[in-house]
């Protein structure tokens, strides 16, 4: 799988830089950003500021908070002059680059503060972040200037599957992007006015961390790949590509909720994926969900799944509105039935080759 890194966010700030140097010469500060209220010269400062803010939080992996520092473009209160237009595209490139080597030198593991909505991101989640900052924000500088741009359709839709996993598919990456943003419309779907992007789910078991898939990541799980994680010798097995499927065709439905989707079982030892548990769908209108997971078969025997079926129904359990869990093991299946067992699941039913259990809160 072709990750979201420095190559891409590179292609992004090159792209602005191009798409605003012709108008280089004009009164950013006297114009208007697109729809929003502040002007296209306060506009590509908060570019830079949010791609040196997110680099300075992976570098720094910052845990708690963001790293407390201000970024400003003038100088000032130094007595220097302030920065002109060909100066800010510099500072753009600058603090891109600076993003750039903090997601290259990151250890795929790693993940620093980010308060939406899980409190984390990893380095492919910043750098899709900075990514939809240079994008959004060079199209709002553009259309005050009268510039033309348009970003590539793999870059609109890299953000999209990365941090956008509950919104729809549309007609193309960008203007669904511009959508999701409150930029743009689309038939058939109402005016976006309030909007976050979504960064994966991460949840702490025991050894494991279990690693909510996006989109991107489900698509080439389910193609065959090894969906951006490196597996113990095996590879995924095939439930685990199978239910990444059932994610692809939920976000291309529109109806996918990334919480309750689907987790790689990753080793915090060497951050190797065991496995691959998650939700068969968001819960029902009695809040029950079904929860379905398999490992590699060199990763049975060792507790994995325990931990990780413990720690995830724990995790759904604690949601509002959620009273209970279910699971179906067949009948020749012991292993998997101990596993279920062992995390408190109590058998309910036996129908032909198949035993359900249940888990209530």
């Amino acid at each position: 799988m072709r990750e979201m890194g420095g190559d891409q966010v590179e292609e992004a700030v090159a792209g602005c830089v191009a798409a605003l140097r012709p108008a280089v010469d004009g009164d950013w500060a006297g114009v208007k950003a697109g729809r929003l209220d502040w002007n296209c010269r306060e506009t590509a400062e908060h570019i830079a500021g949010d791609l040196i803010a997110y680099a300075a939080q992976l570098a720094g992996r910052a845990q708690q908070a963001y790293v407390p520092f201000e970024f400003t473009l003038d100088g000032t209160d130094e007595g220097l002059d302030p920065v002109d237009n060909p100066g800010i595209l510099h500072v753009i490139e600058t603090t891109g680059a600076l993003l750039v080597a903090a997601v290259r030198t990151a250890p795929r593991e790693v993940r620093a503060f980010h308060p939406y909505p899980f409190r984390s991101a990893n380095r492919e989640g910043f750098a899709a972040m900075g990514i939809a900052e240079v994008l959004l924000h060079t199209h709002d500088i553009a259309e005050g200037l009268g510039l033309s741009y348009e970003p590539s359709a793999e870059l609109a839709d890299g953000v999209l599957t990365r941090i956008f996993p509950h919104v729809q598919p549309g007609p193309t990456p960008w203007s669904t992007l511009l959508w999701a943003t409150g930029r743009g419309d689309l038939p058939g779907r109402a005016p976006v006015t309030d909007w976050r992007w979504n960064n994966n789910l991460v949840i702490p078991a025991g050894r494991l961390t279990l690693q909510g898939l996006s989109p991107a990541a489900a698509r080439d799980l389910r193609l065959g790949g090894d969906g951006g994680f490196e597996w113990i010798d095996g590879g995924p097995f095939e439930g685990t590509r199978e239910a990444a499927g059932m994610l692809v065709k939920a976000y291309e439905a529109g109806v996918h909720r990334p919480e309750w989707g689907v987790f790689a079982l990753v080793r915090t030892e060497d951050g190797r994926a065991v496995g691959g548990m998650g939700f068969h769908g968001a819960p029902d209108e009695d809040g029950c969900a079904e929860i379905g997971y398999d490992l590699v078969e060199s990763a049975r025997g060792h507790g994995y799944a325990t931990e990780a079926l413990r720690a995830l129904s724990e995790w759904a359990l604690a949601r509002d509105g959620i009273r209970s869990l279910f699971a179906t093991v067949e009948r020749d299946n012991v292993p998997s039935q101990a596993v279920v067992s062992r995390a408190g699941f109590t058998q309910v039913s036996a129908d032909g080759d198949e035993f359900a259990y249940e888990l209530r809160g």
